[in-house]
């Protein structure tokens, strides 16, 4: 029969590659190759005589045979992945596999080690990380298809989510290094309004903290001479680095810059621009041991790490 021919492990395989819509992403999640992704999923379309995915120029996307079954193979993986922490349990072991979302540029920077370290402690642990929109990733948590976000964002649609702060970040102004800002080390915000300026998308964090900030100081968002907008925080700090303009990053990537004596940050007078970070779960979804310990983990990890960075910074 068909039962007896399943494998847990290809299923997961199945479920990994239809969410991330992609077999190489697929395979840096579960930590195979491409090809090992893409043989494990035409074993299981030869076994059940069936297309499970279509492929195009930019991924795969389920058929309609691959939508059917999903649902079936999601709750088949999970109920899986709980029996082995349950058993774990009672063999005093805490092992299983953790999905996080996160849609910040801070989060990228902060999540590595936080894995790294994590693993140190809890080996049989495996933690994924995915990268993507604020409301990608809220709306995985929501269906519970991933277990936790990292995010700077509190949106009104759910209330069914715990919000644990656990790191303040800064937007910083950049300069190049030849920018006559450079050696200034402060400024004040009508100063602003005579350069070019390099932003985030407005429905960013680091460009609503910069933006609510400067209203407060009664200049408004079209008083700004943007230049451009680009996409991330690191591209920001290229374009910068290259003399287009001054820009606004999160403080993580701005140390960096400076450490490499790419870049210079400037302080502006008077203006707050600070914001939390949050570590978000979903209250309707039971905590299994793997999750409940990195729960704990986390904020106090990042702390220290805060506190780390802060005297580095500070030496």
């Amino acid at each position: 029969m068909v039962v007896r021919m399943l494998d847990l492990q290809e299923l997961e395989v199945f479920l990994i590659a239809a969410e991330a819509g992609n077999f190489s992403e697929a395979g840096r999640i579960l930590h195979l190759s491409q090809p090992a992704v893409s043989r494990i999923i035409q074993h299981l379309e030869e076994r059940f005589a069936l297309h499970l995915f279509e492929r195009n120029g930019r991924g795969v996307r389920l058929s309609d045979a691959g939508q059917a079954v999903l649902p079936m193979v999601r709750e088949l993986v999970l109920m899986a992945r709980r029996v082995e922490e349950n058993i774990a349990q009672f063999q005093d072991r805490v092992v299983g596999r953790v999905m996080i979302g996160c849609n910040t540029t801070a989060g990228k920077y902060l999540l590595p080690g936080l894995i790294g370290r994590f693993r140190q402690k809890y080996p049989q642990v495996y933690v994924d990380v995915m990268y993507s929109s604020q409301d990608v990733v809220f709306a995985k948590l929501h269906e519970t298809e991933i277990d936790f976000v990292l995010t700077s964002h509190k949106p009104d649609d759910y209330s069914d989510l715990t919000y644990l702060p656990v790191y303040m970040d800064e937007v910083v102004l950049v300069v190049s290094r030849s920018h006559p800002w450079a050696h200034h080390g402060v400024i004040y915000p009508d100063d602003l309004l005579d350069v070019p300026i390099i932003m985030r998308e407005n429905d960013s964090a680091t460009a609503k903290t910069i933006l609510n900030s400067l209203q407060q100081h009664d200049i408004a968002p079209e008083m700004l001479h943007v230049e451009m907008t680009l996409g991330s925080s690191e591209a920001i700090a290229i374009a910068v680095e290259d003399g287009l303009g001054v820009g606004f990053v999160s403080r993580l990537v701005a140390l960096r810059a400076h450490a490499h004596n790419r870049l210079a940050m400037v302080s502006i007078e008077g203006l707050d621009l600070r914001h939390e970070l949050f570590f978000v779960r979903n209250r309707r979804v039971p905590m299994t041991p793997s999750k409940a310990a990195l729960w704990e983990f986390a904020p106090r990890d990042i702390e220290q790490m805060q506190v780390n960075t802060d005297q580095t910074h500070k030496g």
